[in-house]
Order: structure tokens, then sequence, then C-alpha cells
């Protein structure tokens, strides 16, 4: 239970530390089911990082996926964005893949903080060769600064 806590506030301290957004995914990640923490690094006006570590069943998984932001409307608060990367799961077994994503979110103006949904479909490569479909997340994040707007 100590080494749990530890791995969550060591990613909360990792993600935490230059991220624009930071908060956190409920639902599937990386086939996890729970929680992950979640943090946001911009690239510029039109892309960026987006992050999680998740603790779940015994396993740490960990998503860096490389978005590409489009805003439909022209408005700074409505995004929505596509982007790839890879996925790890560590634990009784080591599991390696990429992972899509397709997501939609709102920032707030009045308040820093930003809310989402994405899908994640990922195409395992190490341990098993398979293709889950299953990963869907809300996300909600406080957003510092203009976080790459």
């Amino acid at each position: 239970m100590k080494k749990l806590i530890f791995i969550l506030f060591l990613g909360f301290g990792l993600i935490s530390a230059n991220a624009q957004e930071v908060g956190l995914r409920f639902g599937g990640s990386n086939g996890l089911g729970g929680v992950a923490v979640d943090g946001v690094f911009s690239m510029g006006q039109f892309s960026r990082v987006h992050a999680d570590v998740a603790i779940w069943d015994g396993y740490l998984g960990v998503d860096a996926l490389w978005d590409f932001i489009y805003r439909p409307l022209g408005e700074e608060a409505f995004n929505w964005y596509v982007g790839f990367g890879p996925s790890t799961l560590i634990g009784d077994e080591f599991w390696l893949g990429a992972s899509g994503e397709l997501g939609i979110e709102y920032k707030f103006k009045e308040v820093p903080l930003a809310l989402g949904a994405d899908w994640r479909p990922t195409f395992w490569l190490v341990e098993d060769t398979t293709f889950g479909v299953d990963s869907f997340g809300l996300n909600i994040r406080w957003v510092f600064g203009d976080s790459g707007k």
C-alpha cells in the first residue's frame, strides 16, 4: 500500500511539474479502469502532449500522447483533438503499445477548469498482440496560465 501511495504522488509530481493543465481522467486508461492522474503539456498553439499515470489492479499504466488541437468554431474555449503515442502497462506482465486518441473538451473562461471526454483505441505489440477499443474517459483538469492558447 505504501508503494502505491508513493507511486501516485510521484506520478502526480512528475506530471504537474511543468504541466499547463493537471487533473484526473475517470474511466479506462491503458485497458485499466479507475482514475488516472492527467496532465497536459503545451507544444504550441495547435499541439500538446497529453500524459496519464494510472494504477489499477497491480499495474502501473503510462500514456504519453501527442495531440493535435482543432478549434472548429473559432472559439478558444471549445476544442476537439486527435492524437497518438506510446502506452505501457507495468506489473506482473509488461505491455507496450501505441494508442490513438479522439476527444473533445471545453475550457471555462470564468474559472480555470477544463472538462473533456475522449476515446483511446490501443494496439498492443508486446506481451500479446491485440487491439483494444474499450478505453473511454472523462477528464477534469485545472488550467494554469494560458495553456497554449
